[in-house]
């Protein structure tokens, strides 16, 4: 009774979250070794896999008024929390990418990264408890969901490589310049600091905003798609939350090997298109079950790995 207490509801949840987030941040400060990633990593993909054997004993402990079997809300997160893993997968280069343009010393990525995943954490709640209701009255937004997903698996497969795009002049810095002075170095882990003449941000606070801010433009993508799986809120927002809170670790690990994933744009491309097809047959008789989404998004992650492996082979062979 003590687990299905523990993760009744939202409260629980939240409690759960919390406690996730206090002990990353506790056991892993400083710089962040890539043993030390790589254990985290595993251990965060562990206890998402925990969280959907919980899911499947004490669902209806969870979420009462769900209308899902034990066996569905279990299938319906595995494969919601691999799909958002995947697409968070992405951000990783532009985080990368962001890290480079604002020169951000080595030591305060890890900092950055986390409230950068709190500030994530909330704005994705926040879209969730909006889009859910919509969704709920108004089951059109499915289908609008299902050709913006499309278009926009598209439009990556379409622009894979023009990875050319500034973040100086972005409206998460135009916003700070705007109302706040900027001190031209960093200062630790400081987000302000004070002067003679008052409060200064520091260019980490920039930075939060930047990662913040460029994850809700991904979610744009991501929760729309995680919508087609399933439209069970606490689903959707318990995917979210264990893909978030594993991407620190995992930036660690895939930080030196982000550009030999040759073929992950292709991957993501075409699992966006896939959802945005399932959505557009949610009510027909041609509609695709969840048990088979989760395949084919195993399937397609495996694949695109392995061909990309296999590509990097081929380029060690020809440089040798």
């Amino acid at each position: 009774m003590f687990l299905s207490e523990l993760f009744s509801g939202y409260e629980g949840l939240l409690v759960l979250t919390l406690l996730m987030l206090g002990i990353d941040l506790l056991l892993t400060r400083g710089k962040i070794s890539f043993h030390s990633a790589a254990v985290w990593s595993v251990f965060w993909f562990a206890l998402a896999f925990a969280f959907a054997a919980a899911i499947y004993f004490f669902w209806p402990y969870m979420a009462p008024s769900s209308g899902l079997t034990n066996g569905e809300a279990a299938t319906s997160f595995v494969t919601g929390y691999l799909l958002e893993k995947s697409l968070s997968v992405d951000n990783l280069f532009v985080f990368a990418l962001i890290f480079a343009q604002f020169k951000v010393p080595e030591k305060n990525v890890p900092r950055i990264l986390m409230l950068g995943i709190v500030g994530a954490l909330i704005l994705r709640g926040i879209m969730i408890s909006l889009g859910a209701p919509l969704i709920a009255q108004f089951h059109v937004i499915l289908y609008l969901f299902g050709f913006f997903l499309i278009w926009t698996g598209v439009q990556m497969w379409r622009q894979h490589g023009e990875d050319n795009e500034s973040f100086s002049d972005s409206f998460a810095v135009r916003l700070v310049k705007r109302f706040l002075r900027v001190s031209p170095d960093y200062r630790g882990n400081k987000l302000f600091i004070r002067d003679a003449v008052g409060i200064l941000a520091t260019p980490m606070l920039v930075v939060v905003m930047v990662i913040a801010m460029t994850d809700v433009m991904f979610a744009l993508d991501s929760i729309p798609a995680i919508f087609a799986v399933t439209q069970e809120p606490y689903l959707v927002l318990a995917a979210n939350v264990f893909a978030l809170l594993g991407l620190r670790s995992l930036y660690f690990v895939l930080g030196g090997m982000l550009n030999k994933f040759a073929y992950l744009h292709h991957t993501l491309a075409f699992m966006l298109c896939f959802i945005g097809v399932k959505m557009l047959l949610i009510d027909t008789p041609f509609a695709i079950a969840t048990p088979v989404s989760l395949g084919v998004i195993v399937s397609s992650l495996a694949i695109g790995i392995g061909a990309s492996i296999w590509k990097q082979r081929q380029i060690e062979k020809l440089a040798h």
